[in-house]
């Protein structure tokens, strides 16, 4: 494949992320470090509570905190290539059990360290589905219920029993209970509003990548034109030999006329890649009007009409900036009834565009969360690619930002507004003469 065929494939791929693509849910060698943290508080506690003479059963405890450090051995000596959910899920789940069975052993709910039981489930709402960390929790809830009503309580130095009072024994489990739902919700929130914006992150920069990619075929485009005129050159000039030695042979004749034909039409369009490659490549700057029809081109012929109210200056011809703008008419077509307006409006500080449709609007509700990563999903069939997964207002607002814009949603247009303003040194360009043809060289 040439680079050129190469170039353009790479612009119609959609960005897929698989599953072989997503990151481990946890690394083991991370548990194992969180464990080996845990068994040293463990080992620190019993040995401050044997040096005050606190009673409880060594022996058993002394067993648990055994078979945290086999553990953390066995997977040192045979470390799993990958970590899979189920083996997250069964590494929290021993912690988890370990963890209870020392608590039930030493004290239940007068045990002060009781709050470490909640280390699993956070652990697991940070790193694992929504259905996992469901059932450590509830796993954890349980296991605590179980510690509280069966824990072998501790002895003071003179073999008085240490109880809490029962109503501060149940205030403690239901504070326990509320820690396990707010550590996991909390942590899986926020989680995976970090994970979602990562993603959309990423689709922008594909996004940016693809229009960088675009505007740079133009170059490959007219380098291609320019290699290939000379063998073409060489092809026409065999091709009018032959023909000139074989006028006495119809048929062969024929076939070299056709040849020098052809050769003909190559170079010609050769030569028209050739201008429009170099006007890609050299037009950094085009009238305000030249760029919004440029974004709105691939919607003009999609059902609503689209019109163009542009009055402006030369601006800047960025690709991200076009994207961006395009992904927005796209929004603006895709729930129009009728009719798209693009608007603009342009200060002695600043210049705006405005996009309205007479759709049906934004919800009220999500106004104030337009421009969010994974807001809104589209058709199933859609989903694995970054188009079409609801991150066209992300990318839009994400790319416009960075090239200096800012950007606000509205009703009433009647339906949407989408405003977008720049400061007029960030996006107004130097004017100039237009480039002039290239000149013809006769081969």
């Amino acid at each position: 494949m040439t680079e050129t065929a190469q170039a353009a494939a790479s612009l119609e791929a959609p960005v897929v992320m698989t599953d072989q693509h997503k990151a481990e849910p946890i690394r083991i060698r991370t548990l194992v470090l969180l464990r080996w943290f845990a068994i040293g508080g463990q080992m620190a506690a019993v040995i401050v509570a044997w040096f005050m003479g606190i009673g409880f059963v060594k022996t058993p405890v002394l067993l648990l905190i055994a078979a945290s450090i086999t553990m953390n051995l066995w997977l040192f000596l045979r470390p799993p290539k990958r970590t899979s959910p189920g083996r997250a899920v069964a590494q929290l789940s021993f912690d988890l059990v370990q963890i209870s069975a020392l608590m039930a052993l030493t004290g239940g709910m007068a045990n002060p360290f009781a709050l470490l039981v909640l280390a699993p489930v956070t652990i697991a709402a940070a790193s694992l589905k929504g259905r996992q960390v469901l059932a450590l929790g509830l796993a954890t809830v349980a296991l605590i219920s179980v510690a509280a009503l069966f824990g072998l309580p501790l002895r003071g130095p003179d073999g008085e029993i240490l109880r809490m009072e029962p109503i501060l024994a149940l205030g403690h489990w239901v504070a326990l209970v509320i820690g396990v739902v707010f550590f996991a919700g909390y942590a899986h929130r926020v989680t995976a509003e970090l994970q979602a914006t990562s993603n959309a992150l990423f689709a922008t920069q594909m996004a940016l990548s693809r229009e960088q990619r675009l505007q740079h075929l133009g170059g490959v485009v007219a380098a291609a034109a320019h290699e290939m005129g000379t063998p073409l050159a060489t092809i026409k000039l065999i091709a009018g030999e032959l023909a000139d030695e074989l006028r006495d042979r119809p048929d062969l004749y024929a076939d070299a006329t056709a040849l020098k034909a052809s050769a003909d039409r190559c170079a010609q369009i050769l030569r028209s890649m050739g201008r429009a490659g170099k006007d890609d490549l050299h037009m950094r700057a085009a009238p305000l009007r030249a760029v919004l029809e440029d974004a709105a081109a691939p919607h003009a012929n999609r059902g609503p009409v689209v019109e163009i109210k542009a009055d402006g200056p030369v601006v800047h011809r960025d690709p991200a900036v076009i994207h961006a703008l395009r992904n927005l008419i796209q929004n603006a077509v895709d729930f129009a009834e009728s009719r798209v307006v693009i608007e603009t409006q342009m200060t002695q500080t600043s210049l705006g565009v405005t996009i309205r449709d007479d759709g049906p609007g934004y919800p009220v509700a999500l106004l104030s969360r337009l421009g969010d990563p994974y807001l809104s999903r589209r058709a199933e069939a859609q989903r694995g690619s970054y188009e079409g997964m609801g991150l066209g207002l992300f990318i839009a607002k994400t790319l416009l930002e960075r090239s200096g814009a800012r950007l606000s949603f509205g009703n009433g247009g009647p339906g949407a507004i989408v405003s977008v303003r720049w400061p007029l040194d960030r996006i107004r360009a130097e004017d100039r003469r237009a480039l002039a043809e290239n000149p013809h060289i006769d081969s």
